[in-house]
């Protein structure tokens, strides 16, 4: 099943990775102090790294050079983006699929699982969950499948976002699909998206056709790499990168992770607005013998790396990892994590507490709930948002980059990450976090200077507060 018909790749449509090469930079690259802490120095000076800096940073094993990477990375991320961190929840919509994936549960050759496609009321059963535990912002997740085409996510977006209950509100619609064409694109950006995500899966070309059998629509490696620039040419601002590390070396799928958003930063003039990292997990009817698997140890190298060479990219931590492992890691440049998380269909109404491996793409590493992550997070010194103004405000893109790069966006992220904050201990926060929440709020204001939009922010906290007035943003 080849590329759907009439469908054109972009104008500068080429294959970037060249394997001989990635390999060759990863071979070549010394692990020489000085020349690891020159790179570093770019690094902190907010300059995106070149693959064979990267490489560098990959060649570095030495305990003591690691642990200045590991620094550096828990600097960067401060710099660039304070102690906040963004909160988002997964919802499948459907699992069918035409593909015939090695490591996905859902794979069309897998008879042992269930087949589903949420129909509207189901869709919306799932928001009301959603809703009502404090969540703004999620990612619709969709199999390969015609009936999956850019009208039906489309309308599942639209119902998202008119969906509401009480103060509860979508206001950030995210897409984890398939390759789509232009019209396709243009068709999910007309229903207001947010980001489009393709995760490439692995970039090195025998081991994507290894788990990726001819014959199928996700076995055209072009399409797939290609997808996020016909994106761009669709008039998307935010697309997302990512990779499922496991399936071969885990230091050349950091290359190919950051030569493609260098392509798309020299092709577009901007670069990738996420990029994800998410390991193999257990799946039902998968096979758990893989000879790529990432150690704790290299996954915390490969995220303090990759926030190192792409200094203004969101960086996505997901529920695959266990809490432990994700407190420690968040440190290393993190900006975004899902909480509260199913990837069941129907999983947040239907399941309870149990993971039903017949009913989900892979097993979970954290299902604790949305609060007490946010609890977690804020004992911790962190800053949970669910800011979605700059997205809203055009802020995205190019412009997204013009307001990050100087750093006056922290004059609109730590106010609405307040607000958004606020609201969630009034409306939904358990007592021990709305208590943490305070401490908190009380603990971020002192920090602020004596201006006029302090003293906005102050007033619009006392409206949230006392009335029903919500979603009010810089």
């Amino acid at each position: 099943m080849a590329r759907a018909m009439n469908s054109s790749l972009s104008k500068h449509a080429v294959d970037f990775i060249n394997d001989e090469h990635l390999s060759s930079v990863l071979k070549c690259a010394s692990p020489d102090p000085p020349r690891v802490r020159e790179v570093i120095a770019k690094s902190l000076a907010k300059e995106p790294l070149q693959v064979e800096e990267t490489a560098t940073l990959l060649a570095a094993d030495d305990p003591d050079l690691v642990e200045e990477i590991f620094e550096a990375a828990r600097d960067l991320k401060k710099r660039v983006y304070g102690n906040r961190i963004v909160l988002f929840a997964p919802l499948y919509i459907g699992n069918e699929c035409i593909n015939d994936c090695r490591y996905c549960a859902f794979r069309r050759s897998n008879t042992g699982v269930v087949r589903r496609t949420l129909r509207t009321q189901e869709l919306e059963d799932q928001l009301r969950a959603l809703e009502n535990k404090g969540h703004k912002r999620l990612i619709l997740v969709f199999g390969e499948h015609p009936k999956y085409d850019a009208d039906f996510m489309a309308d599942c977006v639209r119902t998202t976002y008119r969906f509401k209950v009480g103060h509860g509100e979508i206001r950030r619609v995210n897409i984890n699909a398939a390759p789509l064409d232009h019209e396709g694109y243009r068709k999910l950006k007309a229903a207001g998206i947010g980001t489009y995500q393709i995760f490439q899966e692995t970039y090195h070309h025998e081991t994507y056709a290894q788990m990726h059998p001819k014959g199928t629509r996700k076995s055209d490696y072009l399409w797939r790499l290609d997808g996020l620039s016909r994106a761009f040419e669709a008039g998307c601002d935010d697309v997302g990168l990512g990779a499922l590390f496991g399936l071969y070396d885990w230091k050349f799928e950091v290359l190919g992770l950051v030569s493609h958003a260098l392509h798309l930063q020299r092709t577009y003039g901007v670069g990738c607005h996420t990029i994800s990292f998410p390991r193999l997990r257990p799946a039902h009817g998968v096979d758990t013998e893989w000879p790529y698997l990432v150690s704790d140890r290299d996954f915390k190298r490969l995220v303090a790396i990759l926030r190192l060479s792409v200094p203004y990219t969101g960086m996505i931590l997901t529920a695959r990892e266990k809490p432990e492992l994700r407190r420690e890691v968040m440190a290393f440049g993190v900006s975004q994590i899902d909480a509260g998380s199913r990837v069941e269909l129907g999983g947040y109404t239907e399941v309870g507490d149990a993971q039903i491996m017949e009913r989900e793409q892979f097993l979970l590493g954290d299902i604790r709930s949305l609060d007490e992550v946010m609890r977690e997070l804020l004992q911790d010194g962190y800053l949970p948002s669910f800011c979605t103004a700059c997205y809203r405000l055009g802020r995205t893109g190019k412009h997204f980059m013009e307001f990050a790069i100087p750093g006056f966006i922290q004059n609109f992220c730590t106010p609405n990450a307040i607000t958004t904050l606020t609201e969630y201990l009034v409306d939904y926060a358990t007592p021990a976090t709305r208590e943490a929440g305070e401490r908190a709020i009380t603990r971020e204001i002192r920090k602020l200077a004596e201006t006029p939009q302090k003293a906005e922010l102050l007033r619009r906290l006392r409206c949230i507060a006392e009335t029903d007035q919500r979603d009010l943003y810089f």
